[in-house]
Order: C-alpha cells, then sequence, then structure tokens
C-alpha cells in the first residue's frame, strides 16, 4: 500500500460517517451517508441485502467516497473506489466486529434494534479498497 493511499484510508476511516457514492445503469449517482470501519488498507460497509447500494453494486463496483455528516454533507474531498460485496456470513460477521470496535454501544444499540424490529433482513458487508 503507498503512503497517499494509506492516508486516504485513514482520511475516510477517521470520521463517524462517509459519504458512499454508488451508480444507477444509467450512471446516475446516489449518495448515501453510511458508516464505515478500518481493517488494512480497506474499508468495510454494512447493509440490508435488498438495498438500492447493495443492487446498484451488484451492477457497477464503481464508488466515490468522501467523509461526511450524518445527513451526507461532504466534508472533504471525493475519492474514488472499488467496492465488492461480502455476502456470506464470514463477510458480514467481520463488518460487525470491525464497526462493534470502531462504534462501541452506538453500533450495539443499533444492532440489536435491526435483529428485533428487521427480522427476516439479512445483511450485506462492503469491501472497498481506494487505488
Amino acid at each position: 500500500m503507498s503512503a497517499a493511499t494509506d492516508a486516504e484510508i485513514e482520511r475516510l476511516a477517521a470520521g463517524a460517517y462517509v459519504s458512499l457514492t454508488t451508480f444507477r445503469q444509467d450512471g446516475t449517482p446516489v449518495a448515501t451517508p453510511v458508516w464505515a470501519s478500518r481493517a488494512g488498507d480497506r474499508l468495510y460497509v454494512w447493509t440490508e441485502s435488498g438495498s438500492g447500494k447493495v443492487k446498484r453494486l451488484r451492477g457497477n463496483g464503481r464508488v466515490l467516497l468522501a467523509p461526511c455528516d450524518a445527513r451526507g454533507g461532504l466534508q472533504g474531498a471525493q475519492v474514488e473506489g472499488t467496492a465488492v460485496l461480502l455476502e456470506g456470513d464470514d463477510g458480514v460477521e467481520r463488518v460487525r466486529r470491525l464497526h462493534r470496535a470502531k462504534y462501541g454501544l452506538q453500533f450495539r444499540a443499533f444492532d440489536a434494534f435491526a435483529s428485533v424490529f428487521r427480522r427476516g433482513s439479512s445483511r450485506v458487508g462492503i469491501e472497498i479498497s481506494v487505488p
């Protein structure tokens, strides 16, 4: 990993939220604020398996990333990345562990709430690399 890539990953992982922009089939960008955790030279996100992000990533793994606030207001420059879906239990559990370590009680409460009120909804991990 280059020093520039490491610096970008650190900048993106430092805040509470990252704006994750995915692209529709016609190329229209769709930005969503998400929690993102870092492991090595990758960022990890999780979402529901039926979400728009997942549908768009199945067609195109290109993403744009930038630090943002909870409402998606950008707080820095965007960088391009590549996303891969982690659909197995191992991938989802890896993201869950990373998020627990970074977000602590806030994530545990969110995870518990989601487990109770969104039964039947499976989760998908997203692994993002920044070239």
